[in-house]
């Protein structure tokens, strides 16, 4: 891959299970083993997405114990992992972030377990990803996946894992999967 990639992790705005916007709750474990998964394949940066302060508060002291607490001193794998990490208020945040740092604005990819109208391929993403010298933010939803006007702004509708039937993974398998499909050896 050319470009760098990003992943943000969105709990606002997502959707609820009635369809409504909403605004999830952040957890360690999506935190900390996204972290891995991510660093892992390489990716440049993992932002965790979140407006509440009280849920930022709560990343600080995840990366706290990893970072300079005790689990980074017994297991220093895992604070290379979470150097990665960083929580941010909103998606327009994350993007501005990254445009910082690169230079120019990353080209937006969401993800979804349902398909919208027109979507890309994992093999098709991959290869534009080869080509392409510029950044990527690769989003993914808590709840019952990104808001509608998240999903309307995106550059890139990336494939559903499993189209069709059911297909309601976990955050943390589905990023695993994606992030394989487009940066792995296979």
């Amino acid at each position: 891959m050319k470009g760098r990639l990003y992943l943000a992790l969105v709990h606002h705005p997502v959707r609820g299970r009635g369809g409504d916007e909403i605004t999830t709750s952040v957890t360690n474990l999506d935190v900390h083993d996204i972290a891995r998964t991510a660093r892992t394949y390489g990716v440049a940066g993992y932002y965790v997405v979140t407006p509440i302060t009280a849920q930022r508060d709560l990343i600080h002291h995840i990366l706290g114990y990893w970072r300079e607490g005790k689990g980074g001193d017994r297991v220093p794998e895992r604070t290379e992992a979470l150097s990665i990490v960083k929580d941010i208020e909103s998606i327009e945040a994350a993007i501005a972030a990254i445009t910082a740092l690169e230079g120019v604005a990353p080209r937006v990819v969401t993800t979804a377990a349902k398909a919208r109208a027109e979507v890309t391929s994992f093999e098709s993403l991959r290869t534009e990803m080869a080509a392409d010298d510029g950044p990527w933010l690769l989003m993914f939803g808590t709840g019952y996946g990104l808001a509608d006007r998240v999903l309307d702004r995106a550059d890139v509708h990336l494939a559903p894992v499993r189209p069709g039937g059911y297909n309601h993974l976990p955050v943390r398998c589905a990023v695993a999967i994606i992030l394989d499909r487009l940066l792995g050896d296979g």
